[in-house]
């Protein structure tokens, strides 16, 4: 994969990527820079047939708190369509990690604000750190409660009422409150946060690549699907397709022959 400058990237074992947002210094903040390294990021991932699973985390003490206040002081004299554009990108960065094709594993190792936030919500699977917390910090420097996501993503977590009441506040929810609401699937201590992410994200690689593509699509367009007949004939047109496949095939015969299967896309 390519060298990133606000990325810190490992592959820590076959099928996954570690990327860690680097700027422990100023708590991860984001930077214009590392919104589109993002993108370019999600794309890498997504191209690369030997990775099945991307796991983003922080470095240092703090996922990420956001966009960096630097950054935030340009936005004012920016015109209005020069501020469209960027926003425009930005949360294409963000949101980026729940279009992706592949599965995205937030391991949300302390304060996740603003962005961070986003980050963190737009992964399929979160897990957090005793010491982690979320924040809706737009609203506390006089933007809105709702950016890069946050507005559509947070509810179906969380529920509308809940929602509401972070985004319009602005108040930090601790881990055991993010778990208690289902913000997050799994609360560890700090130390055993990368190794618990790391377990789900093998245990994810031992599904096929495509059964595992077509499971994030199926879950990511049913959520909004307007019947149950419509979710239905999605989920059966992709048993049909996945059933074609070599994949099912090596799973069948490696089940019987209880053994690992070996998959290979295809």
């Amino acid at each position: 994969m390519g060298s990133y400058n606000t990325m810190l990237i490992e592959h820590p074992q076959p099928g996954v990527v570690l990327a860690r947002m680097n700027r422990p210094e100023r708590l991860n903040a984001i930077t214009f820079e590392m919104f589109d390294e993002f993108i370019e990021l999600q794309q890498e991932v997504d191209a690369d047939p030997e990775v099945r699973v991307l796991v983003i985390t922080g470095a240092g003490r703090a996922f990420s708190a956001g966009l960096d206040l630097d950054e935030a002081a340009t936005l004012p004299g920016m015109t209005p369509m020069e501020m469209l554009k960027g926003q425009e990108v930005w949360a294409k960065s963000v949101a980026g990690f729940r279009l992706m094709r592949k599965p995205v594993i937030a391991a949300v190792n302390g304060a996740a604000a603003g962005a961070g936030m986003g980050i963190a919500l737009a992964a399929d699977i979160r897990l957090a750190s005793a010491t982690a917390k979320f924040n809706a910090a737009f609203i506390r420097i006089g933007l809105t409660g709702g950016d890069v996501g946050t507005s559509w993503m947070l509810p179906r977590l969380v529920g509308l009422g809940r929602a509401y009441e972070i985004l319009l506040t602005g108040r930090f929810v601790d881990a055991e409150e993010a778990l208690r609401i289902g913000m997050v699937t799994e609360v560890t201590e700090p130390d055993d946060l990368l190794p618990r992410a790391l377990a789900v994200a093998a245990t994810i690689c031992g599904n096929s690549p495509i059964g595992i593509e077509l499971t994030k699509q199926v879950v990511q367009l049913n959520v909004d699907a307007n019947s149950l007949e419509a979710a239905i004939a999605l989920e059966n047109r992709n048993q049909v397709l996945s059933v074609q496949t070599e994949d099912m095939v090596e799973a069948l015969a490696a089940f019987r022959e209880k053994r690992a299967p070996n998959f290979r896309g295809r």
